[in-house]
């Protein structure tokens, strides 16, 4: 069972997604809220896997909850970013600071659905407008000498299937190892590579030529 939080201050927007979230088998709302100005406390309350995360809301935005939320060290929380903006600077710091998915909310409702189950599961959804952009400022961010950071052979398999858009359950399937070492790899692979997030990874593997 998949527990989900919604920050989303549109009651519309906020009451549709407690509805498809509620009627789908697998997943379970644990709570809705407005604002994120008691993010902490909330995912201390409710530990949800997955936090489907607007950004603009009153009092504080979505990235800035979800600073706050990363900054206080919970990083195994899965934070999809759903909004209406898909310019450069909202893009750049949802990613930057480490969201795991930036999805549009004009998103069809069966493909929010996979969406949440694939972060779950170690994936990185985009839309994919939205994705084109990442790549594309993370080569012109990480423009210093290539480096091949040094990855063990291991790790290198890890981030080749990270790149091909695998889950974490299906490298474990391919190198035939538990999902718990695939994360035990990618822990290594971003403290080596200095990044916080997939995509992070990903676009310096593409810059640098790592595989």
């Amino acid at each position: 069972m998949i527990k989900i939080c919604i920050y989303e201050d549109n009651k519309l927007m906020n009451d549709s997604l407690c509805l498809l979230i509620s009627n789908e088998e697998g997943l379970k709302l644990e709570q809705s809220f407005s604002n994120c100005m008691n993010i902490i406390e909330d995912y201390k309350k409710y530990r949800p896997d997955v936090i489907l995360m607007d950004i603009d809301m009153p009092h504080r935005s979505g990235i800035g909850g979800l600073i706050e939320l990363r900054s206080a060290g919970f990083t195994e929380v899965k934070v999809l970013i759903l909004t209406v903006f898909d310019d450069n600077n909202n893009v750049f710091e949802a990613v930057k600071n480490g969201a795991n998915g930036y999805l549009l909310k004009k998103t069809p409702p069966d493909q929010l659905i996979s969406n949440i189950k694939e972060a779950f599961t170690g994936g990185a959804p985009m839309t994919s407008s939205v994705a084109s952009q990442v790549l594309k400022m993370f080569t012109d961010v990480y423009s210093q000498k290539k480096d091949d950071y040094n990855l063990s052979e291991r790790e290198r398999d890890v981030l080749k299937y990270l790149v091909k858009g695998f889950s974490y359950k299906m490298i474990a399937d391919e190198l035939f190892i538990s999902i718990d070492t695939v994360r035990s790899h990618i822990k290594k692979i971003y403290e080596k590579m200095h990044v916080n997030s997939k995509t992070e990874a990903v676009a310096l593997a593409f810059r640098n030529k790592l595989v």
